[in-house]
């Protein structure tokens, strides 16, 4: 479903990605993890069109998409949940979601998808007409998920999920992601939580400087002396 090859990344003379290569298959769940400066956001970034590569190549469903648009990456069905979840403090929870919403036409299958995001999401529904801003991180963390379904994607980007969250609640978010992945929705989870990734993972690349370090099977990543030394402290 989505193939990145060969790609690099530079912010003026700091290099961000180096060689980068990846394969996501329709269905999976696929972690990325590195501590930070690793280059995890800016892959994602890339892959929504907000960050242009200075080399390599991005393919969704077999079209390049590495020159394309961020709101045209959206309506090919690529949804993007950004790192510190980027809501619309004085907007309310409703418009938060009807604003995932702004690539799309059709009323009657917005007003039906803007229903089955209050329902898999009960607290959103309790808060419906407040400001996002005084919900709290759990509750911010899931209107972002929620309003990233909004556009109906195929493919979701989640970054860092678990920042700033208790340990119960993070739980609860990855429950979440992980009904997406087995309701059809292809996912890509950005985090620094080794345990949680693994647990629920179909495959990990590891980054370190920008570059892939490791990749394999969750299960085979579980076991890696190299990987649990880093991120398990053992």
């Amino acid at each position: 479903m989505l193939e990145v090859d060969d790609l690099s990344v530079s912010y003026g003379p700091v290099r961000a990605l180096s060689n980068v290569s990846l394969k996501v298959e329709r269905g999976q769940l696929v972690g990325i993890l590195g501590a930070n400066g690793a280059g995890k956001t800016s892959l994602l970034r890339t892959i929504s069109g907000l960050v242009r590569a200075k080399s390599g190549a991005i393919r969704f469903d077999g079209s390049d998409i590495g020159k394309t648009r961020p709101e045209r990456i959206v309506r090919m069905g690529i949804a993007h949940v950004p790192e510190g979840r980027g809501m619309f403090p004085d907007l309310t929870v409703r418009e938060n979601l009807l604003a995932g919403a702004h690539t799309r036409q059709q009323r009657g299958e917005i007003a039906d998808d803007y229903a089955k995001m209050l329902e898999m999401f009960p607290s959103l529904a309790r808060r419906e007409k407040q400001d996002s801003s005084t919900l709290s991180g759990g509750e911010q963390q899931m209107l972002a998920i929620a309003r990233a379904m909004m556009s109906r994607p195929r493919l979701l980007l989640a970054d860092e999920v678990s920042l700033g969250l208790a340990p119960v609640i993070t739980k609860q978010v990855f429950a979440h992601l992980q009904s997406l992945r087995d309701a059809g929705i292809t996912v890509v989870v950005v985090e620094q939580n080794a345990h949680l990734l693994l647990k629920m993972a179909d495959h990990v690349y590891v980054l370190r400087h920008g570059r892939v370090e490791l990749q394999g099977s969750a299960q085979a990543m579980s076991s890696h002396p190299e990987l649990t030394k880093a991120y398990m402290g053992e």
